[in-house]
């Protein structure tokens, strides 16, 4: 288990180098296909999962729209590839056993998801409590928030009312015990 923990620090590293090489886009690309998550494009139905098979063309050409981060080993350490995308409509995090409060805090803390991210979905993630669910208030274009088997979740009706006070046209579905 510590190995693990360490090579998915490894992968989570951020390249600050890379994202100025290749653009924000490519470098969270191969970000996130390296932690085992999906990206879909602007323009395109299909999910990218092979990291192998990333498109190639001019710099730029492919902006990240979705993320699907299900079973992904994503962490806070890795938030920073998310700085630079600015077209990304929907994030799903299931099944994210690094995922906690604080990388919540950080999502909606990014000036450029603030103003794109529509639809966000967060399923056990064991590790999110009413603290990170609250932080997300500043995400304020968010449409739709579906929770779904956060155990983490002790304070259901004071954290929906906060959210529903904080983003009055948020759609909130809930699937919580």
């Amino acid at each position: 288990r510590p190995f693990w923990g360490w090579l998915n620090a490894v992968f989570n590293k951020v390249d600050y180098e890379r994202i100025q090489a290749v653009g924000p886009d490519r470098a969270a690309s191969e970000w996130l296909l390296r932690c085992g998550a999906l990206v879909r494009y602007q323009g395109y139905q299909k999910w990218q999962q092979d990291y192998n098979g990333l498109p190639t063309g001019p710099l730029g050409k492919y902006k990240i729209e979705a993320i699907n981060a299900t079973d992904s080993c994503i962490m806070y350490r890795g938030f920073d590839y998310l700085d630079g995308l600015e077209h990304v409509t929907e994030i799903k995090l299931q099944k994210c056993i690094y995922i906690q409060d604080e990388c919540l805090q950080r999502l909606s803390e990014t000036k450029n998801l603030q103003k794109s991210l529509l639809q966000l979905k967060i399923i056990s993630c064991g590790n999110v409590t009413d603290k990170g669910i609250i932080a997300l208030h500043k995400l304020t274009n968010l449409e739709y928030l579906y929770l779904s088997d956060l155990p983490g979740i002790r304070e259901k009706e004071t954290t929906v009312h906060i959210l529903q006070q904080a983003l009055p046209n948020l759609e909130l579905e809930l699937d919580l015990e």
